[in-house]
């Protein structure tokens, strides 16, 4: 059974960066694409960045300019690097990894609280 785990969440100030991690239990190259979602309370949860096999990248309005969405395929890995964090990308974040064969697995999603 494929596994994703995100990690890195934690409280933080206005302005401050976070990282976050998401690990996949299969070989990255069978990833068709991956993808950083969040969901605030009383809120949809939204795409915030994703990254294909290619490494093309898309990012949220929101997102652009303050967030990457880097990977290390040699570790089966892919991140969120956050800067310049507000108040309102308080969430839980999720990862989510559509892999060939299997579809779409969702990671169980890590907080990510900005407030000072």
């Amino acid at each position: 059974q494929v596994q994703v785990v995100e990690s890195g969440g934690g409280l933080v100030q206005p302005g401050g960066s976070l990282t976050l991690s998401c690990a996949v239990s299969v070989n990255i190259f069978q990833i068709r694409n991956m993808g950083w979602y969040r969901q605030a309370p009383g809120k949809q949860r939204e795409e915030v960045a994703t990254i294909n096999k290619d490494a093309i990248t898309t990012y949220a309005p929101s997102a652009k300019g303050r967030f990457t969405i880097p990977r290390d395929n040699a570790k089966n890995m892919v991140y969120l690097q956050m800067n310049s964090l507000r108040p309102e990308d308080t969430a839980v974040y999720y990862c989510k990894a559509n892999i060939r064969l299997l579809g779409e697995t969702w990671g169980r999603g890590t907080q990510v609280t900005v407030s000072s």
